[in-house]
């Protein structure tokens, strides 16, 4: 089974499970970069959860998953048009103030980590921000048929040090907040200059 099949199959729970999660603490630091009205692309949007929030606060927003039914979901959730699209089809240039990819990355295979990231500061505005979000450890993984490439600071600041446009503005680790998960997030944000 292919980590998308998963998502197809299991849409309903998938969105139960992380809908009601207050996502407020990850959005500050990320939206204190932007501008009021600023564009976001939120990359693997999933059920539509932090699209809403960002439109519901005032900004533009488009928004991607690869999901049919998460698509479908999101599209009904949030009255916005959402694209099925992957995040390796992404070819925006210079469009976005802000793009978000909560736990969306951490499927991109690793060996493709730099080409994806690539496409999203290229579709970054000059001075844009990007919040990116991974389970926290080291090594390529598979659960629930799905893959997962995790990710620590060493391998963040590696990732980081490829790309001479792009500075951290920030990183830290939280731990899941859904309940039963114990779980540590690596949250990523960075900026584009130039």
């Amino acid at each position: 089974m292919k980590t998308i099949d998963y998502y197809n199959k299991h849409a309903e729970e998938f969105t139960a499970s992380t809908f009601e999660v207050d996502m407020e603490s990850l959005y500050q630091p990320f939206l204190a970069e932007l501008l009021e009205g600023a564009r976001i692309l939120d990359v693997g949007c999933g059920s539509g959860r932090d699209t809403l929030a960002f439109k519901n606060k005032g900004y533009q927003v488009d928004a991607i998953d690869y999901s049919e039914e998460l698509v479908k979901k999101a599209s009904r959730l949030t009255g916005i048009p959402i694209k099925l699209k992957s995040f390796y089809e992404v070819d925006d240039y210079e469009a976005y103030d802000g793009i978000w990819a909560c736990a969306s990355l951490l499927h991109c295979e690793r060996t493709r980590l730099k080409e994806v990231i690539g496409k999203l500061v290229s579709a970054l505005k000059p001075n844009g921000v990007l919040y990116m979000s991974f389970k926290y450890g080291n090594g390529d993984r598979q659960k629930d048929g799905r893959q997962f490439t995790d990710l620590d600071e060493a391998q963040a600041n590696d990732l980081l040090e490829q790309f001479d446009n792009v500075q951290q503005i920030q990183q830290w680790i939280t731990v899941d907040q859904r309940p039963d998960r114990q779980e540590k997030w690596l949250n990523l944000i960075w900026k584009k200059y130039g």
